[in-house]
């Protein structure tokens, strides 16, 4: 049965899916500041800490939402092809089962979104540089 409305259900997905895509972020940092793949590895990490930077204050904002609306999100189980999870709203709750290869779209959008957001915020700097 669903208990949260679309509004609800919007801002507790974004904030479940953002924080997935900020622990991808974290880890392709980590990866990249000890095995140095590339030979010029500061414009990478550059941009995966500027990122990082976005994803987290998203998430705080979001995080201060849900408080306000009364919104939790907890994982339930996991398992090879399905993650649960829970989602309360003023004393109501839904359960939700993903599969995981739709997480993995999910976050992987959320991550475009957030490099191209970056891009968009460089390229418009870097006009006010050339003029």
């Amino acid at each position: 049965m669903r208990y949260l409305n679309e509004h609800e259900w919007k801002l507790a997905s974004r904030f479940l899916f953002l924080s997935m895509a900020l622990t991808v972020i974290k880890h392709d940092l980590e990866k990249m500041n000890q095995l140095a793949p590339f030979k010029i590895n500061e414009p990478y990490i550059a941009v995966l800490k500027k990122m990082e930077k976005n994803a987290t204050e998203e998430r705080r904002d979001l995080r201060k939402k849900m408080y306000k609306e009364k919104i939790k999100v907890v994982a339930l189980e996991k398992n090879d092809s399905f993650t649960s999870y829970l989602f309360i709203c003023k004393g109501k709750e839904e359960k939700r089962n993903y599969f995981n290869p739709a997480i993995r779209k999910k976050v992987e959008i959320i991550f475009e979104e957030l490099l191209a957001h970056v891009f968009e915020s460089t390229s418009s700097a870097q006009e006010e540089v050339k003029l």
